[in-house]
């Protein structure tokens, strides 16, 4: 018989990338007494990666659980940046409802609409959470106007429409139910969820059936599958088959062997579980995203959504310039080969292929953030390597014909910026779909562009605003490929002679453009220093010494002085790399260069190509 658990309300966190979603659920964990009184919480706790902590972005989902009056309340912290908009459609299969954070000054943006779409479409409940009250350009009214309007444009049921409007501030740890009310916890909050979120039903008489929405992984448990518990009870030492809804031959049979439940930021082990509980399944090597855990006698597969197919790839090879092996740890293709199928453990969005070469890898993902993300993570580990620049991923229709990603980018800029934006947008085939202004001055520029038409603009565009701009791109789908583009419209700095730079080598170098290195720093032939001013490349000795002479030099000698290099970091040097070049990533350095290194032959292979 189909019963609702009362006592448990499964929910979601979804909002646009830096609308406040992890720093709103430290506060509900604060203040449902996950923490003792003398507890020292570091701030966004949920973002437990080094590089989630620096950037201030949430990578992976992560589960949580918190009880108030009595109903236990698991939640998961979805990330908001479109690269990592996968883990947000897989763990919307393990909730009831969702609480959707807007910023109360930006409103309504590209991935609030990607999100509550998939919110809607599995018909989910909503409660809207206006955010930043607190901001002293916050326009609360507004917004609120702005996500009925959206809600309207998605189609949303006259229930989703008569959705909940919480106004709060998750920095000062307050909520009310009205924009003129000061709050003074997040009481608000916690009731709407409990009101109007629906408690998870099943049948707890029935064949078991789990489906996993999420991958863990731990050095120690191996894979760990977590998802909601649909129908039935699952036990400890319980026989189970796992069948996929789209694999129909899979029918494995497992042993659960270890059975958590989410308690605060902890895992605690349970022997049991039943319907609406979030559980965590660990001792099943071979357990994947879209899986379902069912009894033996009824083994019925739970339908799932497949998972985004990546629009975006780059070449992982081993590191074979002249300075290699030096810097890293793991440096041979079994050591790039073996973490890179690693990966795949945790991150179902990402895909690796062998190629032809033992040496080299494609790696496939949603957008350059995601493979950055995994390429820094590399290098911190000790892993040596090289990567090409990313490139797209093309498809073709029914007819034959050549299909490529587009992207929907829309750019809040001050108003007199517009005009450079609008001309190198539409210089790299996009789109101007529509143009209001914000307030403030400012700005919003929507464009339908090519994926690869973003690729290697984001340094050019905080340029070109002196960074008062900000823009956000989200996947649209895949459209008729535009014709050939250039990605650079300067040319490199090449080195021509091996060795080590020094300042006079590096005086001449710098009336040719902007230079990313200095003296002292390890040189080699095809290496590159600098991006020069003019679209060609230039090959330039900066090894070079002064000639010196028996003439002792007088007062008008000009002083040798260098302006200070530009160092580029790992995303500006994806950025800036051209298809004939590499980035070679060491725990130390990162270093640009040609992927043929010898002049000689670069000419050659440039003269065969335009034959």
């Amino acid at each position: 018989m189909i019963t609702k658990r009362e006592d448990v309300r499964n929910i979601a966190i979804i909002a646009h990338v830096d609308h406040g979603k992890t720093t709103l659920v430290d506060e509900l964990l604060k203040q449902s007494g996950v923490f003792r009184d003398n507890e020292a919480v570091s701030e966004r706790v949920m973002d437990s990666g080094d590089i989630e902590r620096e950037r201030g972005i949430t990578i992976l989902s992560k589960n949580t659980a918190i009880t108030y009056k009595d109903v236990k309340i698991n939640i998961v912290d979805t990330p908001g940046h479109a690269d990592f908009g996968g883990e947000v459609e897989r763990v919307l299969k393990m909730v009831n409802g969702v609480v959707l954070v807007v910023d109360a000054f930006e409103g309504v943006m590209p991935q609030t609409k990607f999100v509550l779409s998939k919110a809607l479409a599995l018909d989910l409940n909503v409660i809207v959470c206006i955010n930043k009250i607190d901001r002293p350009e916050a326009r609360p009214d507004d917004v609120v106007d702005e996500v009925l309007e959206l809600l309207m444009d998605l189609d949303a049921s006259d229930e989703q429409l008569d959705c909940p409007f919480i106004f709060a501030s998750a920095k000062q740890g307050i909520a009310s139910n009205s924009a003129d009310e000061p709050g003074t916890d997040m009481t608000p909050l916690f009731d709407a969820i409990v009101k109007y979120i629906d408690a998870p039903e099943g049948d707890p008489d029935e064949n078991l059936q789990v489906l996993i929405s999420t991958i863990d992984y731990n050095e120690y448990l191996g894979r760990i599958g977590i998802g909601k518990i649909d129908n039935g009870t699952i036990n400890v030492n319980q026989d189970a088959v796992i069948v996929n809804h789209h694999n129909p031959d899979k029918c494995d049979k497992v042993k659960i062997s270890t059975l958590y439940e989410f308690d605060g930021l902890d895992k605690a082990e349970v022997k049991s579980a039943t319907i609406g509980s979030i559980v965590a399944i660990s001792g099943i090597s071979d357990i994947h995203i879209g899986d379902t855990i069912c009894a033996p006698e009824n083994p019925k597969a739970i339908p799932f959504q497949k998972i985004s197919e990546p629009t975006i790839s780059m070449d992982f090879m081993v590191n074979d310039s002249p300075l290699a092996g030096r810097e890293g740890k793991f440096v041979t293709s079994r050591h790039l080969r073996e973490r890179l199928f690693k990966e795949l453990n945790s991150d179902v969005s990402l895909r690796v292929e062998e190629t032809e070469s033992t040496d080299c890898f494609k790696v496939s993902g949603r957008g350059e953030l995601h493979l950055s993300v995994l390429i820094e993570n590399m290098r911190r580990e000790g892993y040596e390597f090289a990567v090409s620049k990313a490139e797209v991923l093309y498809k073709t229709d029914e007819r034959g014909k050549k299909q490529e990603p587009f992207e929907r980018a829309y750019v809040d800029v001050p108003e007199e910026f517009s005009g450079a934006v609008i001309q190198k947008l539409t210089s790299r085939k996009g789109d101007l779909l529509g143009m209001t202004t914000i307030g403030g001055g400012a700005t919003r520029l929507e464009f339908l562009i090519p994926s690869r038409g973003l690729i290697g603009y984001r340094g050019e565009f905080m340029t070109d605003t002196k960074g008062n701009g900000v823009i956000n791109t989200v996947f649209d789908g895949y459209g008729p490929y535009k014709g050939d583009m250039d990605y650079r419209s300067q040319g490199s700095i090449i080195a021509f002679e091996a060795g080590e730079a020094v300042t006079y080598g590096l005086f001449i170098a710098q009336d040719r453009g902007t230079l990313f290195i200095e003296p002292g720093e390890k040189v080699y032939t095809g290496m590159i220093v600098g991006q020069c001013g003019k679209t060609e490349d230039v090959e330039i000795n900066v090894c070079k010494t002064k000639h010196l002479s028996n003439t002792r030099s007088n007062s008008s000698d000009e002083a040798t002085r260098l302006v200070p290099p530009k160092r580029l970091s790992l995303e500006e040097a994806l950025e800036f790399i051209d298809t004939d070049e590499l980035l070679e990533i060491t725990p130390e350095n990162l270093r640009i260069r040609k992927k043929i290194l010898d002049s000689t032959q670069r000419f050659r292979a440039k003269r065969n190509n335009n034959a």
